[in-house]
């Protein structure tokens, strides 16, 4: 990697400052150049796990991310809401998509392994294809290499459960699908993961192609729509265009695939990605349904801003949580719109503010407007909305005024004693931006709760309005302890 990647958002003569009040304060340089360097990564590079059903694909996920996150049942169609995971191998690190709980459909298991593993490629910068070396190629399988052929994406192709010599000559013979290597792995047992881990990491870009806002900079920016089924969001898109582009149907999730909608708003062209509604108990829907958050899932990692839409008539409910929990962790700036508003009388306007208030405070930091997509109520107010979360987003702090804040609070309101000893905020910068990406070095743990008064304060004193904010926090081993140098 370059110099200027390592430095993230800081340029050469604050970097070189800032290790040296690192080496000053006693941390090691060389953990203080990596956790600069983690915080300020900007989109990761994507990799899709795809393969026909029970091929072992959540297994081996897990084995990939190093943890049992997806859920692993011997029925096939079993895999949760959640679909990307961050993981590291080799000292790099990726997102991983795990396309494993798409498996059944009205449609016949072939049409949704082809739809599901379509939606994944498209998404991702390399695939993993996983076949079953028992089983050895399938007609559906052969469908999935057309696909990956015609995308044109970096493949390594995973011959699964291979759990010993016997099972070698089973992943030889899969040479045949013209896919390269196969490479022989039990992802139960982990046999062969680290070598097909090395390929993915050959295959996989160093930074991702995809550029936040469209192709080249300076492209419109990708602002993704998203909510529950039937929360409005294509009468939204519909009423921003001006025209009717978009199907609209009572019936909920009349929505499967994202359209893509160039649009002027504001003499600005913005580019909205309009996805199918998030569905509760993902895994007991059918396969379209599962698709649908697939979908959703892409188009946030895609986007710059996620606006998502709330049903004003309904109660706030565990599902519009989920949808926020997705759009904050992949980082994207954020703004609220509360959709069907003319449709309130005085008391759902009160109940829904005392709502707003204990359900919403997750991203009380986050532009709020009140709009209703059938009359167009307000709608003047998404654009500055939006441009507020960016802004936000975007938003850097030099180090030298960042820590000159950090100063002044920790002497006005100290992290509490605990076990007769105080820990202190030493100094810190912010290594990264979109989202902005905070690293404090400390001399002892902080609390969760300190850890929240200090972006509570970093959002009073410099807005960053719209944005999740990260904080990460170094704590320095020992005193004048050892400094290896690079």
């Amino acid at each position: 990697m370059n110099d200027q990647h390592d430095h993230g958002a800081l340029g050469d003569a604050e970097y070189a400052e800032f290790m040296e009040l690192a080496a000053e304060e006693g941390f090691d340089i060389e953990d203080v150049a990596g956790a600069l360097e983690e915080a300020a990564h900007g989109p990761l590079p994507v990799l899709a796990v795809v393969g026909r059903p029970n091929v072992g694909k959540s297994t081996l996920v897990n084995r990939i991310i190093g943890r049992r996150e997806a859920v692993v049942e011997d029925k096939p169609g079993v895999t949760r809401d959640r679909v990307t995971y961050e993981a590291e191998w080799a000292g790099r690190r990726f997102k991983v998509v795990d396309t494993g709980g798409w498996e059944q459909d009205v449609l016949g298991i072939d049409a949704s392994v082809a739809a599901q593993a379509e939606y994944a490629i498209e998404a991702a910068d390399a695939v993993v294809f996983v076949v079953d070396a028992k089983v050895g190629a399938t007609d559906t399988d052969e469908a999935v290499v057309r696909l990956l052929r015609k995308a044109k994406k970096p493949v390594v192709l995973c011959a699964n459960k291979v759990d010993g010599q016997s099972g070698e000559s089973d992943a030889a013979s899969l040479w045949s699908l013209g896919l390269g290597m196969p490479h022989p792995v039990s992802s139960l047992h982990g046999r062969g993961t680290g070598d097909m881990l090395d390929a993915v990491l050959e295959a996989l870009p160093e930074a991702p192609e995809q550029t936040f806002g469209g192709a080249a900079p300076g492209g419109p920016r990708r602002i993704a729509l998203i909510g529950r089924p039937n929360v409005g969001k294509s009468s939204l898109l519909n009423k921003v265009a001006k025209e009717d582009r978009v199907v609209v149907n009572e019936l909920a999730g009349t929505t499967r695939d994202p359209v893509d909608e160039l649009i002027e708003l504001g003499g600005v062209t913005w580019k909205f990605v309009d996805t199918a509604g998030i569905r509760k108990k993902v895994h007991l829907q059918q396969g379209a349904d599962y698709y649908a958050s697939l979908r959703t899932a892409a188009a946030v990692e895609k986007a710059e801003v996620a606006v998502i839409l709330i049903d004003t008539t309904e109660t706030i409910s565990v599902q519009d949580q989920r949808i926020i929990t997705m759009a904050v962790e992949a980082g994207r700036a954020i703004v609220i719109a509360y959709n069907k508003w003319d449709e309130l009388d005085e008391e759902r306007r009160y109940y829904l503010e005392r709502e707003i208030e204990t359900e919403m405070q997750q991203v009380s930091w986050a532009p709020r407007v009140n709009v209703s997509a059938k009359t167009g109520r307000h709608m003047e107010k998404l654009v500055p909305a939006i441009e507020t979360a960016l802004a936000g987003w975007e938003t850097r702090v030099p180090t030298g005024r960042l820590n000159a804040f950090l100063g002044e609070v920790v002497a006005a309101h100290p992290h509490p004693i605990r076990g007769g000893k105080q820990p202190r905020i030493l100094f810190g910068t912010q290594a990264g931006s979109k989202p902005p990406r905070f690293v404090l070095f400390a001399s002892g743990f902080l609390e969760h709760g300190y850890r929240r008064f200090i972006e509570r304060r970093l959002r009073e004193e410099f807005g960053f309005e719209g944005t999740p904010i990260h904080i990460s926090v170094r704590v320095r081993e020992k005193r004048g302890a050892q400094h290896k140098k690079k």
